[in-house]
């Protein structure tokens, strides 16, 4: 019989490996400057990320999940160090989607006795910049394309309740003019106008939060995500450690896609630029994910198990080292 082993709730997120292993985390997403957006104030950042397993009774047939960042156009990774218990007898890595937009470790261990420990962790040096808007944001135009090569970006996700008449409803009534550029900053603005931002130690959904005119990063994020998709524009949820924030997605007028981020959860104004230092854990929200029967937003430390009498403790490690 398989045993699912419960997760840290939602509120948790407030938010050199062996050749053979071959995690290629720098290989993952070509790291080149897209069009529109530029980069400054690239910092290098060394962190620990991981899982530690305690087993109060008999465990076998343990297998572990966490999200493990990856190349991106603002950032690149390097697996500096493994550390791992003796009973931890396997570490793989794999994509869980198509677009390659979220990598999961997998921890494999056998057996684990009453009072043991299972430890794998990764250093990882991490070079992250800046992104900044575009100078000229006339040429940028809604995606002809997008609803073949970004299909995953403007459906339903966890949370994000797309096709929702609620959602529809407001999404119609915000006035589009002929700029692309500005008409995506109207739901940017509209979502900061009216959803005044309020933490919850609850993840709610965009529904949730535009009945309730209130969120955090969230529900602010899951809204405008929700908004754009209902008016074909695709966008996604990022998340980094302790916050998400959005991307929306616009092609110049040679048809070259770029994903713009913006912080709709925030004092400033930061549309189409990013002033964030912290890694990208995973952009997206829509993810398969191992241990799960459900479709998840985040690709969240998952721990199962074949047999066990007692069910084993999972603690995520995230931590940036001095």
């Amino acid at each position: 019989m398989k045993t699912q082993i419960p997760t840290m709730p939602a509120s948790f997120f407030v938010c050199l490996l062996p050749a053979a292993l071959a995690l290629a985390l720098t290989a993952s997403v070509a790291a080149q400057q897209e069009s529109g957006i530029g980069f400054e104030k690239e910092t290098t950042q060394k962190w620990e990320m991981g899982i530690e397993i305690s087993s109060s009774g008999t465990v076998s047939g343990i297998t572990a999940i966490f999200p493990v960042p990856t190349d991106w156009p603002e950032q690149q990774v390097k697996v500096v160090e493994q550390n791992k218990t003796a009973n931890v007898s396997r570490i793989s890595s794999r994509f869980v989607d198509s677009k390659k937009s979220c990598r999961i470790a997998v921890v494999t261990i056998p057996r684990m006795t009453p009072g043991s420990t299972a430890r794998a962790t990764f250093t990882l040096e991490i070079r992250k910049s800046r992104i900044t808007e575009p100078e000229d944001k006339s040429g940028f135009r809604f995606s002809r394309t997008a609803k073949r090569t970004q299909r995953n970006y403007l459906g339903t996700s966890p949370f994000i309740e797309t096709t929702h008449p609620r959602i529809r409803e407001v999404a119609e009534a915000i006035e589009f003019g002929n700029d692309d550029w500005k008409n995506v900053e109207a739901i940017f603005d509209w979502v900061r106008e009216n959803i005044r931002y309020q933490f919850d130690e609850k993840i709610k959904t965009s529904v949730s939060a535009l009945d309730s005119r209130q969120g955090d990063c969230e529900e602010l994020s899951s809204l405008f995500i929700a908004i754009c998709r209902a008016r074909g524009i695709p966008a996604r949820a990022v998340w980094i450690p302790g916050h998400t924030y959005p991307e929306f997605y616009l092609e110049d007028q040679q048809g070259k896609g770029t994903w713009f981020p913006c912080q709709v959860a925030g004092g400033d104004h930061d549309f189409g630029r990013m002033p964030e230092d912290k890694p990208v854990l995973q952009k997206g929200d829509r993810f398969k994910i191992p241990g799960h029967s459900q479709l998840q937003r985040y690709a969240r430390p998952t721990l199962s198990a074949r047999n066990a009498t007692a069910s084993p403790s999972l603690k995520w490690i995230l931590k940036e080292i001095q």
